[in-house]
């Protein structure tokens, strides 16, 4: 006789029920603008979809001071000359 119990096969692991209160993926589809950093503060914008609402300002927030920086750093390339002043007449 074996005294052994039987081994109950593990509880397959439930996938949560539907909450539609919950995070969900918004899949707003993102085309790519050819700037590597306004690229990744636009996916960024991804991290939003699987968070609260209460979380999503830290993410907009975040996108927000990526996207103001690309545009503080075109202020700060040099550009072309420009044209040259003219002279003042001489007295």
């Amino acid at each position: 006789m074996d005294d052994a119990v039987p081994e109950t096969p593990p509880a397959a692991e439930e996938e949560p029920a539907y909450d539609p209160a919950g995070p969900a993926p918004l899949n707003v589809p993102r085309a790519p603008t050819g700037d590597a950093g306004v690229d990744a503060a636009l996916d960024r914008l991804g991290d939003a979809d699987h968070l609260a609402t209460d979380g999503h300002l830290e993410v907009y927030e975040d996108v927000h001071r990526g996207l103001r920086d690309a545009l503080t750093a075109l202020d700060v390339r040099p550009g072309p000359p420009g044209p040259p002043t003219p002279h003042a007449p001489r007295s």
